[in-house]
């Protein structure tokens, strides 16, 4: 075959391939909504590999990976990439899975093996006929903004098959050790924690002189010293004290209303949770290891009657932290962030839901909490929700399945749109501690506004805020949670906390299950009729769910 020939062949072949290919993408159509084929993901691939410079890929990070600089690097993601990419990098997004090509999952080898200035030139350049624009603009220093937002995408990495057994492993061969151990490395991310609540739900008056609240004396339902008090629980909304009996403890028959700074009897009665009638109608009766400490604690032993730390430490969360301690890698220690959100979200769920346990009783007695279950595992084989059916209003629930109890954010949560689409309690919340209500990333009227900005494909539909809530900016009103999480879930007495499943309440709602909705709530001085009118008049609301 002579030379000639061979171009020929060759040209011939291309030209049959280019048609063929040709032909199928017109029979396939030119919609977005398609999946690219491995041929076009391999070539657009090897073009924009090709297209960054050699001087680029040799660039080095000059940020490090520091607590403070990630967070900063969240809020930029968040602003200007989440829309597409996701919170969580995955790319599974409404506008994201609608782009051609899809954006990549960014917490996935074919991102995570690009070098750090590979990534930072694409955020800066952007790639062309692709939806990723570039950011970088001349005239304003965009170079510190890009390397932090490397930062994130490389904390985003997913954790390979080998790391995944090795964690595993770990957690069933490491011990604990204590949240103080892991101060030594995240000293920061320690100073910030052991300011919270979750640091300091339990606490020893002897170690801890300021610990109670009131003053005992004042104590007008049942008398009992400081000396009597071996802990104490909460500080938030109500305080909670326990006397020691051999190696258990029990509560004491009054609590104290942090709101209203008053006394109040405390006793779980019948019908207000599912195990009283299991327990004599005695507090002195009811310990406390059962129905309490395995969430206010790391590793309650049901043997032993032990624990790791109280409060929930590091390790509630993380696992065992010796073999970490050790020797600090991704390999042997638990990341909730790197998990599917069934299990990130369990996390949370197994202290912060009403329920009980598979196997119950548990050596003759009932427990409170998911007794096996530890960070990590399926809480599905440990724990079952509380169960509720649909029109009765429960010792747990509304008649529509909201949760009107304190700690019920898991049972309120797992029926949402939002857990459904994959948002993790810590999407919103950091539990290592901020500055905001609740141990929110962002301030409140900030926080929801990232993902539900005005025209965003997650709603509101309306050009401003506004048009969305029919009330003045910056008001109460306005505010998302207003509506969509009203405080409706009683904590002790009249003091509330606000609902998780996001869901908006009608003025109907309360007619027809006497439970209370957000507008008639604010404006008490209104009727259910009133407001059912009133947004029966809104032009963007459909007239059908009001």
């Amino acid at each position: 075959m002579t030379r000639r020939t061979a171009v020929v062949l060759i040209t011939c072949g291309v030209v049959t391939l280019a048609a063929f290919y040709a032909a199928n993408v017109i029979r396939r159509g030119f919609s977005a909504r398609g999946e690219p084929s491995y041929a076009e993901r391999i070539v657009a691939r090897a073009v924009r590999n090709l297209s960054i410079p050699g001087h680029a890929k040799k660039e080095t990070n000059p940020w490090k990976a520091t607590p403070d600089t990630l967070k900063e690097a969240r809020e930029i993601f968040t602003d200007r990439c989440a829309s597409c990419h996701g919170i969580d990098g995955s790319g599974q997004t409404a506008v994201g899975r609608n782009l051609y090509p899809k954006p990549p999952d960014l917490r996935a080898p074919l991102t995570q093996t690009l070098t750090d200035g590979q990534i930072r030139y694409i955020i800066e350049n952007g790639v062309r006929l692709t939806g990723m624009p570039a950011w970088g603009n001349p005239h304003e220093e965009q170079g510190d903004t890009s390397w932090k937002l490397v930062l994130f995408i490389r904390d985003l990495r997913q954790s390979r098959p080998a790391e995944r057994a090795q964690q595993q492993a770990t957690a069933e061969s490491a011990r604990y050790v204590g949240s103080a151990a892991c101060e030594r490395c995240h000293a920061e991310i320690h100073e910030h924690w052991k300011k919270t609540p979750m640091a300091n739900v339990v606490r020893e008056p002897n170690t801890h002189p300021g610990a109670i609240i009131p003053d005992l004396r004042t104590n007008p339902i049942n008398k009992f010293t400081k000396e009597q008090v071996a802990l104490v629980y909460g500080s938030v909304w109500k305080q909670r004290y326990f006397t020691k009996i051999g190696d258990d403890y029990f509560p004491e028959p009054a609590q104290w209303d942090v709101t209203h700074k008053v006394w109040r009897p405390y006793f779980v009665a019948n019908g207000t949770d599912w195990w009283a009638t299991l327990y004599p109608p005695d507090n002195m009766q009811r310990p406390t290891g059962p129905t309490c400490d395995g969430c206010h604690s790391v590793d309650y032993n049901i043997h032993t009657k032990q624990v790791a730390e109280w409060n929930v430490g590091c390790e509630r969360c993380h696992g065992p932290g010796s073999e970490h301690v050790a020797h600090p890698t991704r390999a042997n220690i638990l990341d909730p962030a790197r998990m599917d959100y069934v299990r990130a979200n369990d996390t949370c769920i197994q202290c912060h839901s009403q329920g009980r346990p598979l196997a119950n009783p548990i050596e003759g007695k009932y427990y409170d909490w998911p007794v096996g279950y530890h960070v990590g595992l399926n809480l599905g084989d440990f724990w079952q929700l509380e169960e509720h059916k649909l029109g009765e209003t429960t010792f747990t629930h509304f008649p529509d399945g909201t949760a009107h109890k304190n700690r019920m954010q898991g049972n309120d949560f797992v029926q949402s749109v939002m857990y459904r689409r994959g948002i993790t309690c810590f999407s919103c919340h950091d539990v290592h501690g901020t500055e905001n209500n609740a141990q929110l990333r962002k301030p409140v009227d900030k926080l929801c506004l990232d993902c539900h900005g005005p025209m965003s494909p997650n709603g509101p539909r309306t050009a401003t805020l506004e048009e969305h809530t029919h009330h003045q900016k910056d008001s109460q009103g306005s505010q998302c949670v207003a509506c969509h999480m009203p405080k409706i879930a009683t904590t002790i007495a009249d003091v509330k906390v606000r609902a998780h499943t996001f869901a908006f309440i009608t003025p109907r709602m309360t007619d027809e299950y006497k439970m209370p909705n957000p507008c008639t709530s604010c404006h008490a001085d209104k009727s259910t009729a009133w407001a059912t009118q009133a947004m029966r008049r809104w032009p963007e609301r459909s007239p059908w769910r009001m």
